[in-house]
């Protein structure tokens, strides 16, 4: 029993200690955010789900879930968005890195690990049109009106009519391809920074 124990404690310490520090690298990485020309100026490209992802990889899908879950605790203080920005980069980014980790998980090698995240990214891609539709734009409008919102994405594309055709025509893509980039780097770096992030102690 003492001896199961002791071989416990140094994993689970790099466990915890991986985790936080991925979680401290995606908060900074939310912070490194630029606008695209093909997306309204309020959306904004960051890499924060970058280091959940990994951390899913290295520790498992719960940790690549803590990481999100950390990343936006921390940024809804600093944050004007009143959480809603957070609760939506959550759950988007849970649902990326979830299927990823489990997939993962399973059977660990590189195709795994793409099928994985492909399919995270083409989950987190779809929630993206409930969670804005019904969560992020109805408390945005209390702060600018929705023909205003609606009006940005027509500068781009002014056939767009409706808030749900700009959330399928812009959003649901730019979170696929948010998520794939993530993706790939991922999968160029992770073989070599495995050893490190599975060292950690």
């Amino acid at each position: 029993m003492n001896e199961t124990n002791a071989e416990k404690k140094p994993v689970n310490t790099r466990v915890i200690t991986g985790t936080a520090m991925l979680s401290a690298l995606a908060f900074i990485l939310m912070y490194l955010e630029f606008p695209l020309p093909i997306m309204p100026s309020f959306i904004k490209l960051d890499f924060s789900d970058l280091p959940a992802l990994i951390g899913a990889f290295a520790y498992g899908p719960i940790a690549g879930v803590l990481i999100e879950l950390i990343k936006n605790v921390l940024h809804m203080f600093v944050s004007q968005s009143g959480a809603v920005g957070e609760l939506s980069n959550f759950m988007l980014g849970a649902l990326f890195v979830l299927p990823a980790g489990i997939i993962y998980k399973r059977k660990k090698n590189k195709k795994s690990a793409i099928i994985g995240a492909l399919a995270g990214a083409v989950i987190s891609a779809l929630a993206s049109i409930p969670s804005n539709y019904f969560i992020v734009y109805p408390v945005y409008t209390a702060f600018m009106p929705m023909d205003a919102i609606i009006g940005m994405y027509q500068a781009i594309r002014p056939s767009t009519s409706s808030l749900l055709e700009a959330l399928i025509v812009f959003n649901a893509p730019f979170t696929f391809c948010k998520e794939l980039i993530s993706v790939i780097i991922t999968v160029v770096i992770y073989k070599p920074l495995s050893p490190i992030l599975k060292g950690i102690n």
